[in-house]
């Protein structure tokens, strides 16, 4: 279970959240949803760890990640909008090295990081060093290492963007089985028909604060609208956010490039 309560965040002049309170539970998907400077990366970075919130606080299986950082990473895996990868690394060799910063080893790793590279389909570049990796290709691996350590709760940032048609489907699978199997699973997407098709909750945010929470059916009955792009645009006008929403990447509307925020 992932819980956010009442982050604040501010960069100078810029309040990146205000009083942001959400929660992602086991065996769900929760989708963080907003427009453009929303405050979604910000909430994911203080989770994770690499923020500290001015207020507030952020809690992994109840473990508070200001207070207790490192145990509650053991417990995460994460997606991060920005895949860093080291350019002479292969996928094998960063996949095997975050496995190894978590504690696995030996042939349980091996085992684990052939799974994960057959799974991905990394197989025709597993071993070759990720300078010149194609940007599918980079969040292949960075999604390879969020899940090489079998952490309860993820956290995934824009998990399909950039890949194919069938590495998509790949993804969306393997999150529908974890979600199976009991993972909590929070991400934030700007495909509603990804979003539609995976999340069981929603949580739209704009401007750094809570704007609206349910399942997809409940804000479809709530707002009047059956498409979720629809839904997302009435919340926001109802809650005179709408202008927010004018610098929302075009594949918010229409289902193509850009990135989150």
């Amino acid at each position: 279970m992932i819980e956010i309560e009442n982050l604040s965040k501010s960069f100078g002049a810029v309040q990146a959240l205000s009083g942001l309170s959400l929660s992602a539970l086991d065996g769900q998907v929760t989708g963080l949803i907003g427009p453009n400077g929303a405050g979604k990366t910000t909430a994911f970075r203080v989770v994770y760890g690499l923020l500290t919130p001015d207020s507030g606080s952020a809690r992994v299986d109840g473990i508070d990640v200001a207070t207790n950082r490192m145990a509650a990473q053991r417990h995460l895996g994460v997606l991060p909008d920005v895949r860093g990868l080291y350019p002479r690394l292969s996928a094998r060799e960063h996949i095997r090295y975050f496995g190894q910063l978590h504690g696995s080893g030996g042939k349980a790793l091996e085992q684990d990081i052939d799974e994960l590279i057959e799974r991905l389909g990394m197989q025709d570049f597993a071993d070759r060093p990720a300078k010149g990796y194609s940007r599918g290709q980079e969040l292949k691996v960075a999604l390879g290492r969020a899940l090489v350590h079998r952490p309860k709760n993820l956290i995934l940032d824009e998990p399909t963007n950039g890949l194919d048609v069938m590495s998509s489907r790949a993804v969306r699978d393997l999150i529908d089985e974890m979600k199976a199997k009991g993972h909590c699973i929070l991400l934030s997407s700007h495909i509603m028909s990804e979003v539609s098709l995976l999340c069981d909750k929603l949580v739209i945010c704009a401007e750094g604060r809570l704007v609206a929470e349910g399942t997809p059916e409940q804000m479809r009955q709530e707002t009047g609208a059956q498409d979720l792009e629809e839904v997302f645009v009435r919340i926001l006008d109802r809650a005179g956010l709408l202008h927010a929403a004018h610098e929302m990447p075009a594949r918010l509307v229409q289902g193509k490039g850009g990135e989150a925020a």
